[in-house]
C-alpha cells in the first residue's frame, strides 16, 4: 500500500500543490497511490492526535509513505525522529519529495537517521538549555517561581469553606468524615490543619457526637 500524506496548517492554505508533487514523484518511481491522507492542522500538534497517527498504526511492513517535505511529519525534530523510528522499526518506507530523503531498511537510511537523531538530540539540550537560563534569569529578576500565592488549590476549597468546616467540628465531625464531604484527600486537611490555628483548636475541642453536615 502506498500512501501520499498532505498537511496544510490552515484553511487558507490550498494542498493541490503537494498532491500534485507527490503524484509526480510517484509517476517518477512507478508507484501507483492507494489514496491520499489530507489534513488542515498545525505542524506542532502531536501526531498521535493527527489522522497521520492512526495512518502510521493502520501500516505494515512494506508500505509506503509519501510527502512533500519532512515538515509535513511535524514541526519539531525530536517528533520528526519518533515518527521516521518507527517506520524503520515497522518496515515502513518513507520518502520525500523536495528534500530527496529516503527511509528504508538500507544501510544509508540508517546513516541518515542516526544524523537526524543525533539533530534531535541537539535540539532537545539546546531547548533545556535555554529554558534553565530563562528561570535563572527571572529568579534573578526576582520573580516568584512554581504556583502564584493565593492560586486556587484543593486546600483553598477548606479555606473558602472554614465556618462550615468549623461547625462541623463542632459539631462531632471527624477529618475523614469532612474530607469525604468535600471529596478531599487527608492530607490535603492536615496542610490546612499545620497552618491554621482554629482549625487545630477545634479539632482539639470538638465534641464526640454524630455529625452533622
Amino acid at each position: 500500500m502506498t500512501i501520499g500524506y498532505v498537511r496544510v496548517s490552515t484553511s487558507k492554505q490550498h494542498p493541490a500543490n503537494q498532491l500534485e508533487e507527490i503524484q509526480r514523484f510517484a509517476d517518477t518511481r512507478s508507484f501507483v497511490i492507494d489514496r491520499f491522507v489530507i489534513e488542515i492542522v498545525s505542524g506542532r500538534t502531536a501526531e498521535k492526535d493527527r489522522k497521520l497517527g492512526a495512518l502510521l498504526r493502520r501500516m505494515k511492513k512494506g508500505d509506503t509513505l509519501i510527502v512533500t517535505e519532512i515538515s509535513r511529519l511535524s514541526r519539531t525534530m525530536t517528533e520528526i525522529m519518533s515518527i521516521m523510528g518507527r517506520c524503520l522499526e515497522r518496515g515502513i518506507n518513507l520518502y520525500t519529495t523536495k528534500e530527496g530523503y529516503t527511509f528504508d531498511n538500507s544501510i544509508n537510511s540508517k546513516v541518515l537517521c542516526f544524523a537526524f537523531g543525533l539533530v534531535a538530540e541537539i535540539e532537545r539540550n539546546l531547548i533545556s538549555m535555554r529554558t534553565k537560563e530563562a528561570l535563572m534569569l527571572r529568579r534573578a529578576e526576582g520573580v516568584t517561581l512554581g504556583r502564584r500565592h493565593g492560586s486556587y488549590t484543593k486546600t483553598s476549597i477548606l479555606i473558602d469553606n472554614k465556618p462550615h468546616v468549623m461547625e462541623m467540628l463542632d459539631s462531632g465531625c471527624t477529618i475523614g468524615e469532612i474530607c469525604r464531604y468535600y471529596r478531599l484527600s487527608r492530607e490535603t486537611f492536615n496542610r490546612l490543619r499545620r497552618t491554621d490555628n482554629d482549625i487545630t483548636t477545634a479539632l482539639l475541642t470538638r465534641k464526640k457526637h454524630k455529625c452533622r453536615n
